[in-house]
């Protein structure tokens, strides 16, 4: 008999780690080649994990809601045949996992350690970050305990990264600044009572959520993950970000009229529905063209200028959430694969179907708060991008249409388009020029364009 490690796959671009949501296979149970033996869960998407290899479950390493990284070892499968090597790889791809595998799993080297740090370090309780509820790279791991960080010291670093996590930049900036003593820890604060009390070195308390009264009439609803995970990046990027907005009002007239004319056509020959969803998406990767400094990241001081053009389009999932599959480089596509890009993502989305990677890697989002019949909105900044455009409902109203022979009141098909941008390094004038572009491309839409 050979023992088979199933590790958590590469899900994506950036994604590093995942939470186990569900086992579907128990200890002992017969598993075949691709059926599925768990259910993981990023911070965007839900999928499987399906084995390898035809075989027995033999043991299960993490348990529910455990968070794994990419790579870990999640559970081992005994097959027949197979040669020893597999055996022994599994005793060392143990040992580097056990630092941060549930206790069980790591109590070995747990007591290894530990005996270790008995034998001269001082600092041993202090640096156990596997203590830490916070998930931190290996190498800033690596560079706290060369540094002497304990890990009172590493939580108080205010992360910088995706979803508030500690970079290299920020750990190495806490040591620059904790040499010169702009940092105060208490591993050098003197711990004497009789110490007067120093105003201006006084921490700042966080701010502590209001407490709320709930009587006996009141349901109390938990939270789903998704619903965390969303709340958690919102309050991230309005921390982040300096949110300001710009309006623009447009004629999309010459649009709902072509629609009109050849939907019927375009379902016929191509098998997809035609929605306005593409059409406004083929606007903004050109606009983007037009502005590509709207389509930057910011890394602390610097900004990283994309090369792709990647759009986001928030979709609706089953449970009234929102998700945001991604265009890979919109810009490259026509009208008919920008259609039949939409469609598939956004039906995928509402079948609970999307890969990690459909929602990694984009530059620029866009949103149609249209939808919901809402007529403009103040959409938040989809972090590390610096813009995100909102779509009002498209609506009849009374206009001044201007043209050769004068003007006069018209029936036209408006819509509001509201972008809201990063003011760091997205000036009002770049965010009004770029939502200005927008409106005019979609003004100027050729009412005689073939399919």
């Amino acid at each position: 008999m050979a023992r088979f490690e199933l590790k958590l796959p590469k899900m994506g671009e950036s994604v590093a780690e995942a939470t186990i949501t569900s086992w579907l296979k128990n200890v002992g149970d017969t598993i075949e080649m691709d059926e599925p033996v768990l259910e993981i869960a990023t911070d965007k998407v839900d999928s499987e994990v399906p084995s390898e290899v035809d075989g027995k479950l033999v043991e299960v390493l993490f348990e529910v809601d455990d968070v794994v990284q990419v790579g870990q070892t999640i559970a081992i499968i005994e097959t027949d045949g197979g040669s020893s090597e597999e055996t022994a790889s599994n005793d060392v791809d143990t040992i580097e996992v056990a630092d941060e595998a549930p206790s069980g799993y790591a109590e070995a080297a747990t007591k290894t350690a530990e005996e270790q740090m008995e034998k001269g370090k001082e600092t041993a309780g202090k640096n156990d970050y596997s203590a830490s509820d916070s998930f931190y790279s290996p190498l800033v791991k690596n560079i706290a305990k060369q540094e002497n960080i304990s890990l009172s010291e590493l939580e108080s670093i205010k992360g910088t990264g995706m979803d508030g996590r500690v970079t290299k930049n920020d750990i190495l900036q806490f040591v620059e600044d904790k040499k010169i003593g702009k940092v105060v820890t208490s591993s050098t604060q003197p711990s004497s009572p009789a110490a007067p009390p120093s105003h201006s070195a006084a921490p700042k308390q966080a701010p502590k959520a209001t407490p709320v009264s709930v009587n006996g009439e009141d349901e109390i609803i938990e939270m789903s993950r998704m619903g965390k995970l969303i709340s958690h990046h919102m309050v991230a990027s309005v921390q982040t970000s300096a949110h300001v907005q710009s309006f623009i009002e447009c004629d999309v007239t010459n649009i709902w009229n072509w629609r009109k004319k050849n939907k019927e056509a375009f379902q016929k020959r191509e098998g997809e529905n035609l929605t306005f969803t593409p059409i406004f998406m083929e606007a903004v990767a050109q606009a983007i063209k037009d502005f590509p400094m709207i389509n930057i990241a910011v890394d602390g001081d610097k900004i990283i200028k994309r090369k792709n053009i990647n759009l986001g389009m928030a979709a609706a999932l089953p449970d009234g959430n929102l998700i945001v599959p991604v265009i890979k480089n919109a810009d490259q596509l026509n009208l008919v694969g920008m259609a039949k890009a939409v469609n598939d993502l956004a039906g995928r989305a509402r079948d609970g179907k999307l890969k990690p990677d459909d929602t990694q890697g984009g530059t620029y989002t866009v949103t149609n708060v249209g939808t919901f019949g809402s007529i403009m909105g103040t959409p938040i900044i989809n972090q590390p991008q610096v813009g995100i455009l909102a779509l009002g409902a498209i609506r009849k109203v009374p206009a001044v249409v201007d043209t050769p022979q004068g003007d006069f009141i018209g029936i036209r098909m408006k819509m509001f388009l509201s972008h809201s941008y990063d003011h760091r390094v997205v000036n009002g004038a770049l965010g009004g020029q770029f939502v200005q572009r927008v409106a005019q491309l979609l003004e100027g839409f050729d009412p005689n364009r073939s399919i």
